[in-house]
């Protein structure tokens, strides 16, 4: 049985399944062969990834730019903090459970609002979240710690791994355990019928409302479903490190995650890995080179948003659809000889 044959036997719900867990595997060997510090970025990799393929959904299916897609990773942050220091008998799941469920209800109120916007009127709305929302720390100090944000503890190793599995490496299993459940449920939508209206709404409003579908439903549920990514990445990353600070969720972050979504490839999932893998490790390079070079602190700090940007740039310039679009031409390079081969051999 060939692969098509076999794809057209299995439902695609399990397909997608059997690749989440095929992924899972590939994760868990990579954190058996790697040190910490590469575990600790795979990790990153991970809540990054989700929080950009929401973006991606957003933006690439729907049509709809947002520049505080990182206030939806604040506000599940804040709500997997606020859990574990206040009500510490619930799991881990439930916690993060209840971030993405925050991180929804924010981008259900914003995408009500944004519903009525496009343009820069909907980006400058949406820039103002990624502003106002760290503010509130220095308005309630008491309550959400203020400049220092929230410091916690999650125990979530079982006692039965203890001692044979480090902590690090465990949470990155949890981490990507659950970006793989997310991204499968993500996957349905955007290959079944809300996202056919997603990609509907975004050639042409008025062809899609004449075809029956609600327009500003439409757009205020990939608001929904992308916030609800992005608050399930924000309590991932608190769950990591341990803290919920303001100043890791500045509006650089929501620029760097657009960013992210250009180039990878707007409105591809396989696109959201590559700019997961690019924030990650375009940052650490830039952050070695200034080092290597002895460079002062000001310019150290910027290098790396520099150096992801002339990238941006360049990747841009050379591939217009991003790296997924680059990963689909060398493919089609790669085809045409042996397209003609056979082509050749027929004749």
């Amino acid at each position: 049985m060939t692969a098509p044959e076999r794809k057209r036997v299995l439902p695609p719900l399990v397909r997608r399944v059997f690749f989440a867990l095929a992924a899972f595997a590939v994760v868990v060997l990579l954190t058996l062969v790697t040190d910490e510090f590469t575990n600790l970025r795979i990790a990153t990799i991970g809540y990054y990834l989700i929080a950009v393929a929401g973006l991606t959904l957003l933006t690439g299916l729907t049509g709809q730019v947002s520049l505080g897609h990182g206030a939806f990773m604040f506000i599940g942050a804040y709500t997997v903090a606020l859990l574990v220091n206040k009500v510490p008998s619930f799991p881990l799941w439930a916690d993060l459970l209840l971030a993405s469920a925050a991180g929804g209800l924010a981008g259900l109120l914003a995408g009500a609002a944004a519903a009525r916007l496009r343009g820069p009127y909907l980006a400058g709305a949406t820039l103002a979240l990624a502003v106002g929302l760290p503010a509130l720390t220095r308005r309630f100090p008491d309550f959400l710690g203020g400049s220092n944000g929230l410091s916690f503890t999650v125990h979530s190793r079982p006692s039965a791994v203890v001692g044979a599995v480090p902590e690090l490496r465990w949470q990155t299993w949890i981490v990507w355990l659950s970006v793989l459940i997310a991204l499968v449920l993500v996957v349905n939508i955007v290959r079944g019928r809300l996202g056919r209206d997603f990609r509907a709404v975004r050639d042409d409003e008025v062809a899609a409302s004449l075809s029956g579908i609600a327009v500003g439903r439409t757009k205020i549920l990939a608001f929904l479903v992308s916030a609800v990514c992005g608050g399930l990445a924000g309590g991932l990353q608190a769950f990591l490190l341990g803290t919920a600070a303001p100043g890791s969720f500045t509006p650089a972050l929501s620029l760097s995650l657009l960013a992210a979504v250009v180039l990878g490839g707007l409105g591809s999932l396989w696109g959201a890995l590559w700019g997961a893998v690019a924030l990650v490790y375009f940052q650490a390079w830039s952050e070695d080179l200034a080092d290597v070079l002895h460079l002062n602190t000001d310019v150290a700090n910027n290098l790396p948003l520099a150096v992801y940007g002339v990238i941006l740039i360049v990747v841009v310039l050379a591939f217009p659809r991003g790296i997924q679009g680059g990963f689909h031409r060398l493919r089609g390079l790669l085809r045409r000889p042996a397209e003609k081969k056979e082509n050749h051999e027929n004749h």
